[in-house]
């Protein structure tokens, strides 16, 4: 007899989906399953079952003054069973923050800001002084299955005087720990967006792909800079990170148009702009991918197995038997809905992704309520 049993879902292509988990894993997945269960959800054919929602641009430390949420409020309510947090902390504070990381419902991984401290102060890289490699290269090593890489913001606010400097002593520091992931911001020059990409190598991620910037992927006749594709072509993945200030709707369509697709859909959300906007959440993201011109289809795999695959979080984002016991449940729903982007401009949604459960290591949630009295409500 297995723990949970999801049946009569269907899969992202329509097609009849169930599955079934046990002690925390897959055991089965397929059109029709013959299992006794402990638990079973009654999907009625009305509502998708997808590998669980993974958000690899996060801030949740809770701890923090600038950029600052709570997983709990940010992952299973949302329909997200995993979350990444991009670089809040450092390695002087990133202990604390698995503590706290340890004792949530959504699964929490972190990226460790190569400034010792984090984002204490928006301009964490100005002093080269806080880069310490001895620092990072121990807490990876004694956090390793908390840790899934390493972040570096490389906009003018944060760097101040020293370039592309920092990103320098980051891929440095990358080289020595195993190559592990990098994910680099990127916002106002400099450095110039040339610079850093020419830095950056296959597997490297850039988040903000499409923000609106002068020093974005478009040039000034709004084509896309040559770099960008010498980037792209050679394989440095390129991650949404919505945000306050780095999703625009036309970026996004041109890149679309042209064929350069991105690898991950991410919200850079923390508690301001998940509470008054633009983000709000994940499946609002998803939706302006929606209306962009992406696919559902092409969506999910933003959301599951890419940042799985990227951040090498093994035993998440397939359904398949013998992985992690994460899911998502949701619903698509035929209404428009005013969706806005980071500078203000707006598109009109006609399809709208409602998350019904996330799934944890088959630990049912109800999205955006509580479960068995042990979630707050948001």
């Amino acid at each position: 007899m297995v723990d949970l049993y999801i049946k009569n879902g269907k899969s992202v292509t329509g097609e009849p989906l169930e599955v079934a988990i046990e002690e925390g894993k897959i055991t089965a997945v397929g059109e029709r399953l013959a299992v006794e269960a402990k638990e079973i959800i009654d999907l009625e054919h009305k509502s998708f079952i997808t590998a669980g929602w993974i958000d690899d641009h996060v801030h949740c430390y809770e701890k923090m003054n600038l950029y600052y949420d709570y997983p709990d409020e940010i992952g299973v309510p949302k329909g997200v069973t995993t979350v990444i947090d991009a670089g809040t902390t450092g390695a002087e504070n990133i202990a604390d923050f698995y503590q706290i990381a340890k004792n949530t419902k959504t699964n929490v991984y972190a990226l460790v800001n190569i400034s010792k401290w984090g984002i204490v102060e928006q301009d964490e890289l100005a002093d080269l002084k806080k880069i310490k490699e001895e620092l990072i290269h121990q807490v990876l090593k004694k956090y390793p299955d908390f840790i899934v890489g390493i972040k570096a913001r490389m906009s003018k606010t944060v760097v101040g005087e020293n370039d592309i400097v920092p990103l320098e002593l980051a891929k440095k520091i990358q080289a020595k720990n195993e190559h592990l992931p990098l994910m680099v911001h990127i916002g106002s020059a400099p450095p110039n967006l040339k610079d850093t990409l020419n830095l950056m190598e296959q597997g490297d991620v850039l988040t903000h792909c499409y923000n609106g910037k002068e020093n974005g992927i478009l040039d000034e006749e709004k084509n896309i800079k040559d770099v960008v594709w010498d980037a792209y072509r050679r394989g440095v993945l390129f991650d949404i990170g919505h945000g306050t200030d780095s999703f625009n709707f036309e970026v996004a369509e041109i890149a679309k148009k042209a064929g350069l697709v991105c690898e991950t859909i991410s919200t850079d959300i923390y508690h301001r702009n998940r509470e008054t906007g633009p983000v709000y959440d994940l499946a609002t993201t998803m939706e302006k991918m929606l209306v962009i011109g992406y696919s559902l289809q092409e969506i999910i795999p933003m959301v599951t197995s890419h940042p799985a695959k990227a951040f090498h979080l093994k035993g998440k984002g397939h359904l398949a038997v013998g992985m992690d016991g994460d899911v998502t449940i949701f619903n698509l729903e035929n209404k428009e809905k005013l969706v806005t982007d980071s500078n203000g401009f707006t598109r009109t949604a006609t399809e709208c992704i409602k998350p019904i459960y996330a799934i944890v290591g088959g630990k049912k949630y109800r999205a955006g309520g509580e479960q068995d009295g042990s979630l707050r409500k948001v």
